[in-house]
């Protein structure tokens, strides 16, 4: 099972109504099935997750505040895996809770 702890990663694609983006930066530490992170830069002024991990399944409710301050929240269920460079990958599939409706895609790369 793949590990988050200590892991630092970046989006390397954003869904068109997604507010994440290659600057934003996540700092992930894990204990057991527990995974956290806290994220800033780019769009987010402060941003955190919080959620489990099961057989490679992250599954996680974030709130972030913008730099334009408006604060968002919303879900997510995520996909890990290996890429071919031996970093970690994560596909985000998010539902904003604070926008009803909406929905993206955003792909994670370990950095």
């Amino acid at each position: 099972m793949l590990t988050l702890d200590k892991v630092k990663m970046a989006v390397i694609q954003t869904a068109e109504n997604g507010v994440v983006n290659k600057d934003t930066i996540f700092y992930f530490t894990q204990e057991g099935n527990v995974v956290q992170a806290e994220y800033v830069g780019g769009k987010i002024k402060k941003g955190f997750l919080i959620g489990q991990i099961a057989a490679q399944v992250l599954r996680f409710s974030y709130c972030q505040l913008q730099t334009d301050g408006v604060l968002d929240n919303g879900v997510s269920s995520c996909e890990l895996s290996v890429g071919d460079t031996g970093k970690i990958m994560m596909l985000e599939h998010f539902e904003w809770k604070s926008r009803p409706g909406e929905t993206g895609l955003n792909v994670f790369q370990e950095i």
